[in-house]
């Protein structure tokens, strides 16, 4: 990868998709932004594809906890067969078990009682999507 090469990491959900970017190279994901799922939302990924010079995609792919692939796990399968076709980079899916519980525990750390918006639950979800699949590449390299 080159020095500009970043990676946009993805939770996707019925009503909204959490977006996180990290470096390909150093990695450090932190979350982007929010993107409500609709008809265009291929088209925004894209803009931020372009936008923020991406290389790849990696989508969170639910999984039960015996491994399984059940309805919520299908459904970002078919989100993510028709984003292949709307974006200029290649797609991958990591395993996203429990991501979005972690991601209201960290968030729930810093905010003081205070209510937290799911949409950030969603965008520091993917955040942690995107370091498990460092992780995850890390291993395959014997790191």
């Amino acid at each position: 990868m080159a020095q500009s090469d970043y990676i946009l990491g993805l939770d996707y959900g019925e009503k909204r998709i959490g977006v996180a970017i990290a470096h390909g190279l150093v990695g450090m994901p932190r979350p982007l932004t929010t993107l409500q799922t609709s008809p265009t939302v291929g088209a925004e990924i894209q803009t931020i594809v372009t936008r923020e010079q991406v290389k790849l995609i990696v989508v969170g792919l639910p999984r039960s906890m015996d491994g399984q692939v059940h309805a919520q796990g299908i459904r970002v399968q078919e989100f993510v067969t028709a984003l292949k076709g709307q974006v200029s980079v290649p797609v991958e899916f990591t395993d996203e078990t429990l991501t979005s519980i972690q991601a209201e525990q960290i968030l729930a750390e810093g905010a003081d009682g205070k209510p937290i918006a799911k949409g950030a639950i969603d965008a520091m979800s993917a955040a942690l999507i995107l370091e498990r699949y460092f992780e995850e590449r890390q291993m395959e390299h014997g790191a």
